[in-house]
């Protein structure tokens, strides 16, 4: 039985024709393509200014005559009632309606028409089948968070059983729990690993040190898919060399859809098909490819909400090679609000300082994981997870680190804590800034 494409037949989710029209995007012709994506722009723009009272007050009541006249919109925009927000015909009970994380600070609640939202889980099935997985057949180890509440809870576990996953906890990580970990895959015979990239990070460092390869312990796995956070590279090689199999890289937000997926080859492949992905400098202005900016999408098929020009809160580079139908995502810098500041008007972007920071403090064995908080202009605190307290010797090397990237003068604290903080959904913020 496929109880997983069951469980969305079951609540009118047309995944059948969903597939069927994601087909017939994918063989559009490359030379036809912009024009498929110009045509989708101009329906779902006036689809909204004609159909949605708010989308067309912050059109400010004129119908855009060009792309860069339809204003960028931001997660602020969206913080008010999801019924003020929906286009005409839509409500909470005839379409998908779910909940942002809130990790970028600002979240809210969304909605996707339901043949959106079976689009978004062919276009899932599409690039989890180029790795060789199957929903309804492949057994999926999973580390990602679970809402608390008692009817989220079991909500959560009935999608698990229909979805073929096994989910691990990751709120109380110990030794205790990496324990768990490897004791529970030396029991079940897990197709492939899904979850938050510092969970299956921090999984690895615990194999490293029991010298442990898990594709050892079960022979089974095929692929590690990360998402959610930063993959740094080392950290990709860690978890290449202790999990025994390939990973890949997942990018993507619960209220679009997938915004990248890295093929077989590495390459990190936008998803072209249901969305358009903008690079735009600080005047809303395209930046040229190979060029850093903020990341703004569009969905080209939720006719219920009106994700257009829609600013995720990323900054990113596409690849220079890209083209309208093969769009690369070159590299994700981070999120466009946290940026490190310092008295002299630098301004650095915060997961880059947390990467310099990394290089350093990780040449301690016994650090598991640190995250990095600006307190005040000229002060930052790193809060680190270890068996022992760092040495004098190895925090002023950490200090030096800080003065001869940022600048001198600048006061650090490092603090030695049990765990780290993780969000309600169980991501770590690995840069905050508390200007």
């Amino acid at each position: 039985m496929n109880w997983f494409n069951l469980s969305l037949k079951l609540n009118n989710y047309p995944l059948n024709s969903a597939k069927r029209r994601l087909s017939a995007i994918v063989n559009i012709p490359e030379k036809d393509y912009q024009s498929y994506i110009d045509e989708r722009k101009l329906y779902i723009v006036e689809h909204h200014f004609n159909t949605n009272a708010y989308y067309k007050s912050l059109c400010n009541g004129k119908l855009p005559k060009h792309w860069a006249d339809v204003p960028v919109v931001t997660k602020g925009n969206f913080q008010v009632p999801l019924q003020e927000r929906l286009s005409a015909g839509f409500t909470a009970k005839n379409t998908y309606v779910n909940k942002t994380s809130g990790s970028s600070g600002h979240p809210f609640i969304f909605a996707k028409d339901k043949t959106c939202h079976a689009l978004t889980w062919a276009n899932i099935i599409k690039n989890f089948g180029g790795l060789g997985l199957d929903f309804n057949t492949s057994y999926q180890a999973r580390f990602y968070g679970i809402p608390l509440d008692k009817l989220g809870y079991y909500k959560e576990r009935v999608k698990d059983t229909f979805a073929k996953r096994y989910r691990f906890p990751i709120f109380n990580i110990n030794e205790e729990t990496h324990e768990f970990y490897i004791k529970t895959f030396t029991t079940k015979q897990f197709d492939y690993i899904n979850g938050y990239t510092s969970v299956i990070v921090l999984f690895a460092k615990y194999l490293k040190q029991k010298s442990i390869i898990l594709k050892d312990i079960c022979p089974s796995l095929k692929v590690c898919i990360v998402t959610s956070e930063m993959l740094f590279e080392e950290d990709k090689l860690l978890l290449e060399q202790y999990l025994g199999i390939p990973i890949v890289n997942e990018y993507g937000a619960s209220e679009l859809d997938i915004i990248a997926f890295q093929d077989v080859e590495g390459n990190w492949r936008i998803n072209t098909e249901t969305l358009f992905v903008e690079v735009l400098n600080d005047q809303n202005e395209p930046v040229s490819l190979g060029e850093p900016g903020k990341l703004v999408i569009t969905s080209l098929y939720n006719t219920a909400h009106p994700f257009i020009r829609y600013e995720i809160g990323d900054l990113g580079i596409l690849r220079e090679d890209s083209t309208a139908k093969h769009t690369f995502l070159k590299s994700l810098i981070g999120r466009s609000n946290d940026t490190a500041k310092t008295p002299s008007g630098k301004i650095v972007p915060g997961l880059t300082f947390y990467y310099v920071t990394k290089n350093v403090i990780e040449d301690q064995a016994n650090v598991k994981e640190f995250v990095v908080k600006q307190t005040k202009l000229d002060s930052f605190k790193i809060e680190y997870v270890s068996k022992e307290e760092l040495t004098q010797a190895f925090k002023t090397r950490v200090k030096e680190a800080l003065s001869n990237y940022l600048e001198p003068g600048l006061h650090l604290e490092l603090i030695r804590v049990e765990q780290l903080k993780r969000s309600k959904s169980g991501k770590l913020k690995q840069f905050e800034s508390l200007l």
